[in-house]
């Protein structure tokens, strides 16, 4: 009776001591994970900051090219219009827009990457680098 008694007691004990292990680690975890997407979203923002000067080198250089221009200045629009907190990388809807917007902007420098091959002076300017 002793025996069944003491495994009565051993079974919630050890229950409750493995479950206290993880629970100090969860708030160090979700500040780590805050602190990433901070990384992340001045990564985003450093780039879309860039984009103004891209765009003025590559105008000044390549004026027929505007079409594109205008494409990459939208997609950086609508890319810093959608603000994005930690508490919104649970939400799918927010964060789809969010990525579809940097996507969009990564589209954009994509043709404008290719707006630069086709003039390679571009390359040399200081404003492009």
């Amino acid at each position: 009776m002793r025996s069944d008694f003491a495994k009565f007691l051993l079974v919630p004990v050890a229950a409750a001591s493995l479950a206290g292990c993880g629970i100090n680690s969860v708030p160090t975890a979700e500040e780590n994970a805050k602190a990433k997407w901070a990384d992340v979203e001045s990564a985003y923002q450093r780039r879309a900051d860039l984009v103004p000067n891209l765009v003025a080198t590559v105008k000044a250089a390549a004026a027929s090219e505007t079409q594109i221009l205008t494409q990459v200045t939208e997609a950086r629009s609508r890319a810093t219009s959608i603000n994005i907190t930690t508490d919104d990388l649970s939400d799918p809807e927010t964060f789809r827009r969010f990525e579809e917007g940097q996507n969009q902007l990564t589209q954009a420098l994509g043709q404008l990457r290719t707006v630069v091959e086709a003039y390679p002076q571009l390359q040399s300017q200081q404003g492009f680098r």
